[in-house]
């Protein structure tokens, strides 16, 4: 591995860790961080509709602009709830990304933004 992909993989997992401290913050119970963990890998149910479908519907779910737009409008209204989903969802994709699954591209699952997958 490449020392910009280890620092990039390090910047993720520091983003994960301080989004599991933050969801700590917010009082709301760890099992529904357990529970919604894995949620945004459902989307990769949308494979079985073929490379395109499967990879809109993966990024879809995996992309920081949801997540983030949530977080902050949770801080804007004081919705814990809010916040606490936002987190979640921040720390899966930060897992993901330190991990090396990226967005992926319409050729197949293995092929991400970040290379391929197993390389």
């Amino acid at each position: 591995m490449k020392r910009l992909d280890l620092v990039i993989r390090l910047e993720w997992a520091i983003m994960g860790v301080a989004a599991v401290v933050f969801y700590g913050s917010t009082g709301m119970p760890w099992w529904l961080f357990g529970l919604l963990i894995l949620a945004p890998d459902l989307s990769i149910s949308g494979y079985l509709a073929g490379p395109r479908v499967g990879a809109l519907a993966y990024n879809a779910s995996h992309i920081l602009i949801v997540p983030v737009l949530l977080l902050l409008g949770g801080r804007m209204w004081v919705n814990a709830a809010a916040m606490a989903v936002a987190l979640i969802w921040i720390a899966h994709i930060a897992i993901d990304r330190a991990l090396g699954y990226g967005l992926k591209l319409s050729t197949g699952f293995q092929d991400t933004h970040l290379g391929r997958i197993g390389h």
